[in-house]
């Protein structure tokens, strides 16, 4: 199990008030969240609940209807262009399957943002991709590599590096384990704690795997009834909602738990 937060971290992410919608679907109503720097935040939910347009709206991919949303100290909805390109330049986001340029090598991606949001030589642009190659445990030949000839593991870790390529200080995942096997996805579970504890990153991860909710994250979010609630893997088991009911004490969940538990003896 992870360990606890700390209460007294510093709220990096601020989200009040929230509605978005399209068209007459409502999809969130009224949703307030808060993460702290250095944790790592589960978000989970049904079918149709919206968790990757939550994380959409947050890295403002999406416009909300109403509401606030504050990302390092910033008002990303009501500031200015500029200003909401260069607070987002402080957070890195993997979109599932690592949403890579296919017509671009490893490398070439992970350069992408050092070319948009700097003004680095090229080759020091080329020093910076084979540092988060290697960061995320990917072999230096995988540099030249396009996505098609890569593992969908391989490929995640690639869309994992271009999303560190500007050294955020948040990072934001978006099913990062979905199509990965056991054992990948145990590895890729332990790269991002990794991660977290050496770079001191901040980790908002949308995910339904219900073994990294159990190994890495210190909350979890869940979304229920358009809103949030958030807790400790310990507080939704004691939680009387239905669905937090069927979701954490179901087999999967039973699972998890005993695979954690003999992880820890082992």
């Amino acid at each position: 199990m992870a360990a606890e937060h700390q209460v007294s971290a510093q709220t990096v992410i601020r989200v009040e008030g929230l509605r978005t919608q399209f068209g007459s679907n409502v999809i969130h109503d009224g949703l307030d969240l808060e993460v702290l720097s250095g944790e790592i935040m589960g978000i989970v939910g049904g079918s149709g609940t919206g968790k990757s347009v939550l994380l959409r709206t947050i890295v403002g991919l999406i416009r909300p209807a109403s509401g606030r949303i504050d990302l390092l100290g910033t008002d990303v909805v009501g500031c200015s262009e500029s200003e909401r390109t260069r607070v987002l330049s402080r957070a890195g986001v993997l979109f599932q399957d690592g949403a890579l340029f296919s017509s671009m090598t490893v490398a070439q991606n992970i350069m992408v943002p050092l070319a948009e949001h700097t003004d680095l030589a090229p080759a020091l642009r080329e020093e910076i991709a084979e540092l988060k190659i290697n960061m995320v445990g990917l072999p230096l030949d995988a540099a030249n590599k396009f996505p098609s000839e890569l593992s969908g593991g391989m490929r995640k870790r690639a869309g994992l590096a271009r999303a560190l390529a500007l050294d955020p200080e948040i990072l934001f995942l978006d099913e990062p384990t979905a199509g990965l096997d056991p054992i990948g996805a145990d590895r890729f579970d332990r790269l991002v704690k990794g991660l977290r504890d050496a770079l001191g990153l901040t980790v908002v991860m949308v995910t339904h795997d219900l073994d990294s909710l159990n190994a890495i994250c210190d909350r979890i979010a869940v979304l229920l009834d358009k809103r949030i609630r958030v807790g400790t893997m310990q507080d939704h088991m004691h939680d009387d909602h239905p669905w937090l009911r069927e979701y954490f004490h179901g087999p999967r969940a039973r699972a998890a738990r005993h695979t954690d538990a003999a992880t820890e003896m082992g």
